[in-house]
């Protein structure tokens, strides 16, 4: 199994009305988390999500294939 790459975001048992409405909730909860640090406060923040999601994750091939995407054309 691959990343999955389609839209994959929404809460067990909650039915949205629209398909981008639970990205738009994660989009604006990102925001907030970062409301009112400073920049390294935000890159240190940034960091500790990423590790946590990927210890979540766990599956170190799809970690590879993120990162790899993630980095794609920069």
């Amino acid at each position: 199994m691959g990343l999955n790459l389609n839209l994959n975001l929404g809460e067990p048992g909650k039915h949205y009305v629209r398909a981008y409405t639970p990205g738009d909730d994660f989009y604006a909860e990102l925001i907030e988390l970062h409301r009112d640090l400073s920049d390294e406060q935000s890159v240190q923040v940034n960091a500790r999500l990423i590790l946590l999601l990927a210890n979540h994750i766990g599956d170190l091939s799809i970690l590879r294939e993120a990162m790899a995407i993630a980095r794609r054309d920069l």
